[in-house]
């Protein structure tokens, strides 16, 4: 049992401490009496201002004790041959992990991407190159390195297993089928005004000649489930407008492709691009998501990766939402919140651990071939790295990409090899 002394306790304090080490099944306990601490035989930290001779200390920042959003002078050092975060001059990993975890940064912040998005480019993440490390876990481990030299080695710890998840956003469930009427003809005549003859032939092929939509590529996805993994896929419901293009919840087929793939996978339900301004249309998505699927819904990723903090995921939390899969960037590869484990949400607004557990992805198909304009082969580097880093310090590898993306179709020719890459790094090497 690891004894930690402190002047006092917190909501902040213990949530990072369960991160750092109840989830790695190592036991604490804090106690403010001086006394029994230092009576204590096993393993102890000193995690205060004061000297006392021979045990490990850390002299805290003031971040954990702290309430609401501060703005707190933020460089780098090194914790135990770690790279890490320092607050206020003090190098304290456990200050740090939770800076980087309950994105502090992001709250309040007035640089925003044309869709209202922080941009990983402001991240200090970003700023430190950081951004491809899961440093709350390197900063984890490198805290217990320095409690087991101080501590006689006497704290074991279990790092958590490594999984890969593949997950799919279905923002146009068909390129060309079952967009009929008004919409159809719109979509002719603009063909028509740009020239696009190919799309034209392709469209009519594709509803009366019994060609193969090329965003239908549910077979793929199903296959993966026979391959041993378990995906999770998104699915948009919101009305059409310029960002939410889908098929009509209305549409019978539409309903009965998701009522048919609900039996083999989780779906969850992918907020409309609105519904991030107004709550309303996050719960009516929702309804008609579990109306087509008669299941509750719990899962859910923002369509355009819209985040905003605290509100998108005090909304969710408030509509029932247990697990969210937007915490990543959609301009930049890597870790956003410093880790590749699940971890509930700490709302900093109310000072208070969430009961919305936040499943970080590593990367989106679109990251790498729309906003960074990577090669298949550039991209495969980059993956291999994000793997491997996830493999050693465990968590769940989550990436993401789209009906419309994995078939190879039109611009993502020779990007179909980049997925059966991912999924090919799951296997020990």
């Amino acid at each position: 049992m690891l004894l930690i002394f402190v002047h006092k306790s917190s909501e902040r304090l213990k949530y990072i401490l369960d991160f750092v080490l109840s989830e790695r099944e190592i036991e604490y306990v804090t106690t403010s009496d001086i006394s029994s601490f230092q009576n204590h035989t096993g393993p102890r930290l000193n995690y205060s201002s004061d000297k006392l001779e021979g045990i490990a200390q850390i002299i805290p920042s003031p971040i954990l004790f702290d309430e609401g959003t501060q703005v707190y002078g933020i460089d780098k050092g090194i914790f135990c041959q770690e790279e890490c975060l320092a607050i206020n001059g003090k190098m304290d990993p456990l200050g740090a992990v939770f800076y980087i975890l309950s994105r502090m940064e992001e709250y309040n912040s007035k640089i925003l991407d044309k869709h209202g998005r922080f941009p990983a480019t402001n991240s200090v993440l970003y700023r430190f190159s950081w951004l491809d490390k899961v440093v709350c876990d390197r900063w984890a481990e490198a805290l217990i390195r320095f409690l087991n030299e101080s501590n006689g080695n006497a704290l074991g710890h279990k790092r958590p297993n490594f999984r890969m998840l593949p997950t799919f956003d279905i923002d146009n469930a068909y390129a060309y089928k079952l967009k009929g009427g008004v919409r159809h003809w719109l979509a002719i005549s603009k063909d028509i005004l740009k020239g696009r003859a190919q799309r034209i032939l392709e469209r009519e092929q594709v509803i009366y000649g019994g060609q193969k939509d090329p965003y239908d590529t549910y077979d793929q996805i199903l296959e993966l489930k026979l391959r041993g993994f378990e995906p999770v896929l998104f699915w948009l419901l919101g009305d059409f407008t310029k960002f939410d293009r889908n098929v009509s919840f209305k549409n019978k087929k539409h309903r009965r492709l998701i009522k048919k793939l609900s039996k083999e996978f989780k779906i969850g339900i992918h907020p409309s691009y609105k519904s991030n301004s107004y709550e309303f249309f996050l719960n009516l998505e929702k309804e008609r998501l579990e109306d087509i699927i008669e299941i509750d819904v719990d899962h859910s990723r923002q369509h355009f990766l819209k985040l905003q903090l605290p509100y998108t995921l005090q909304h969710l939390e408030t509509a029932e939402i247990r697990h969210d899969y937007s915490m990543g960037y959609p301009d930049y590869y890597g870790f956003r919140s410093g880790t590749a484990r699940p971890h509930l949400w700490f709302d900093l607004e109310f000072n208070r651990v969430s009961k919305l557990t936040l499943h970080p992805f590593a990367y989106m198909d679109g990251t790498l071939h729309d906003y960074m304009k990577l090669k298949p082969e550039e991209a495969k580097e980059i993956i291999h790295r994000l793997v491997d880093e996830v493999k050693t310090f465990g968590g769940d590898f989550v990436f993401v990409w789209h009906n419309e993306t994995i078939g190879g179709y039109g611009k993502w020719a020779g990007w179909k090899e980049v997925f059966e890459f991912t999924l090919s790094l799951n296997q020990n090497e």
